[in-house]
């Protein structure tokens, strides 16, 4: 099951509470106060696994708590820290503040991680109170608690290519044939229901036995719109978050024989619901592409298609993916299109895991919090 939404609660652990103990041995001349520190609750920190393709995992597990930090104890013993809990998300997964709205972190790259809550610092024992005209101190503090946060989770699927245009335009069958992936295929509307990530070799090359792999891509295959889409008809517009990151857009038109719809029309169709979506999605480079040519016996629509992205400056492709014409073409097109997009660089405002002497110095009460002292 494809899922690219979840909301859930993450809670940190509390900090333990420091020790009130007192050392009477019979040796030791210099005893007192020996109470240890607690330890700090573990922190929850989120990684991106390029193993993930889905938030299926957090559909139904919707609460994760991090350890708390144990109590300190007698003889100056610190206790332990209550181990950090790592949530594994898929490559491309943005978390939200469900509360505030805030973006919290992006996950773009395989193996990132990003501290999303912190633990609680434990408190201090009573070793730490005494002084030279207080040399048997009863206070101590209280560990502080960890943070909690409701977070909205969003996937936005990493492909350098987005496949768009109406149901039954050939986008399934296209990703088919240029790559592994298996959708789906049926001649009825709507068939796609779920978007399908194809990676494509755009110069023949198998990888293998000293082959060189040559120029490859990741192409995602959305589910087709349809005219008023942005108002929730047909699939709506709930997959089209996953062409946002895309940097290349591909945009297919059914001119067959059996299609009815005039292509210019779907053009402008199509474009009217991206822009609706996002004005962003309307600037992204694209390439029309006219489909089903082995069903096409009247030129005069196709020649039409071609006139008009002529005239806006846009590269066109005509092709039968079922049979094969026209596709290598348009594959390396893709490739060379690519070539010349740069790569969107990373935000460097992103939240990056902190270290552990970080940890301690913005761990939650450490400097901006009023010391809790207990007398016991």
């Amino acid at each position: 099951m494809f899922v690219d939404e979840a909301k859930i609660f993450v809670k940190a652990g509390n900090g333990g509470n420091g020790c009130v103990a007192f050392r009477r041995e019979k040796y030791v001349p210099r005893g007192g106060p020996s109470g240890g520190d607690g330890g700090n609750g573990g922190s929850i920190y989120l990684e991106a696994n390029l193993n993930d393709n889905t938030l299926l995992r957090y559909r139904y597990n919707r609460e994760f708590k991090a350890d708390r930090g144990r109590h300190g104890e007698g003889s100056n013993c610190t206790g332990y820290s209550g181990e950090d809990m790592i949530l594994k998300v898929p490559v491309g997964t943005l978390a939200f503040d469900d509360q505030t709205g805030e973006t919290i972190a992006d996950l773009a790259t395989p193996g990132q991680r990003v501290l999303i809550v912190h633990g609680g610092r434990g408190g201090r024992g009573n070793q730490h109170f005494a002084k030279p005209w207080h040399q048997a101190p009863r206070e101590h503090e209280d560990g502080f608690p960890g943070e909690e946060r409701h977070l909205r989770l969003e996937l936005k699927l990493l492909a350098d290519v987005g496949l768009v245009g109406f149901p039954n335009a050939g986008k399934s069958t296209l990703i088919s044939v240029i790559s592994a992936a298996r959708p789906k295929i049926a001649n009825y509307p709507f068939t796609t229901l779920e978007p399908n990530l194809g990676v494509v070799n755009a110069d023949g090359g198998t990888g293998g036995h000293g082959t060189e792999l040559g120029r490859t891509f990741v192409v995602a295959d959305l589910p087709g719109l349809i005219e008023g889409a942005h108002e929730g008809a047909g699939l709506g517009i709930r997959f089209l978050r996953h062409v946002e990151r895309t940097r290349l857009l591909v945009h297919l038109i059914d001119t067959s024989d059996s299609n009815d719809e005039n292509p210019i029309h779907s053009f402008e169709v199509i474009n009217g619901e991206l822009a609706a979506f996002s004005e962003s999605l309307t600037e992204k480079p694209m390439i029309v592409v006219a489909t089903k040519l082995d069903a096409t016996t009247d030129r005069a629509r196709l020649e039409a298609l071609r006139d008009f992205c002529k005239q806006r400056g846009l590269e066109f492709h005509s092709i039968s993916a079922a049979a094969g014409d026209g596709v290598k073409d348009l594959v390396r097109s893709m490739a060379d299109a690519l070539d010349r997009i740069p790569r969107a660089a990373q935000d460097s405002s992103l939240r990056l895991p902190l270290t552990a002497a970080e940890n301690n110095e913005h761990a939650p009460g450490h400097d901006s919090l009023p010391t809790p002292v207990k007398d016991s």
